[in-house]
């Protein structure tokens, strides 16, 4: 497989590689039988995460927090804020991942039901309830909009993450950003270097469709379900050509390494890659580019 570090100066590739070392990636339920295998070929406690779908019981999530901590990869369940079906449970479920195994970091979403299924109406009361630091949570993944969001106005979307950050403060918990997907580089450094401005000790993590082909990506969409697909490219301000027209994302990682060089210290810790179902070739493309 080809990589986009053959083709730039040596001094961007180690900076393009300490990135993708540090990157996460998702990973689909339906995939879960194929997480030796991605291990295999990551560094040992890659950050995975584990998308909260409708209807998905909160133990079937605590099994594949299991089988990720299994194989030696860091799991990091996805908290959907109007998908807690009720308190008590969340709160159960939350203190076997940490103490059964390891989990110390959640990315907390507002979901995209229209309404609350429980007691959660978004993100932001997730934290302010204190359920999260008090169940041995560490860390919080919050998200991020390089392209803006279709629904929420940027005003809004940086007020609310000023509270997340002040809440996750007063309860003694680390936060970060994990971005949305984007196909623009330049919009990706613009959201860097603006919240490098704003919050300066808030790291990011930037969102990368990674490698992938239409024919994949159509199988993947087929298997989702056409309208969940389409809703979620809607909320996502995606365009489907943008979408199936994207098989490498060398252009936007190099783009993000040179930046993150520029800038010492740079807020950008690392990428977050979007497998769309195809996790090993996302782990060998990972690989490939840590190797160099």
């Amino acid at each position: 497989m080809s990589s986009p570090a053959s083709a730039i100066e040596s001094g961007l590739q180690e900076r393009l590689a300490e990135l993708v070392a540090a990157s996460s990636l998702e990973l689909a339920p339906r995939e879960l039988h194929r997480a030796a295998d991605m291990a295999a070929l990551l560094p040992a406690n890659t950050c995975v995460y584990l998308p909260s779908l409708p209807g998905l019981p909160l133990g079937r999530t605590l099994e594949a927090v299991a089988a990720l901590r299994a194989v030696g990869l860091d799991p990091v369940p996805h908290i959907s804020a109007r998908r807690v079906l009720d308190k008590d449970e969340f709160k159960v479920f939350l203190k076997q991942a940490v103490q059964q195994y390891g989990v110390h970091r959640v990315l907390v979403i507002g979901g995209d039901e229209p309404k609350a299924k429980g007691p959660f109406e978004d993100s932001l009361a997730v934290i302010e309830s204190g359920i999260l630091a008090e169940c041995g949570v560490r860390e919080i993944g919050v998200s991020g909009y390089p392209e803006g969001h279709p629904k929420i106005p940027a005003l809004v979307l940086e007020e609310s993450l000023r509270k997340k950050i002040r809440m996750a403060g007063e309860q003694g918990l680390g936060l970060y950003v994990v971005t949305q997907f984007s196909f623009s580089p330049t919009r990706m450094v613009e959201f860097c270097s603006h919240l490098a401005r704003t919050s300066p000790q808030v790291g990011v993590y930037i969102g990368v469709a990674g490698p992938t082909d239409p024919a994949a990506l159509a199988r993947y969409a087929q298997r989702c379900g056409v309208a969940v697909s389409l809703r979620a490219l809607r909320n996502l301000g995606v365009g489907i050509a943008k979408l199936v027209t994207h098989t490498d994302p060398s252009e936007h990682v190099v783009a993000l390494a040179r930046y993150a060089r520029s800038r010492e210290p740079s807020n950008l810790v690392g990428l977050h890659l979007y497998s769309f179902g195809g996790v090993v070739r996302t782990a060998q493309w990972m690989s490939d580019l840590i190797a160099g």
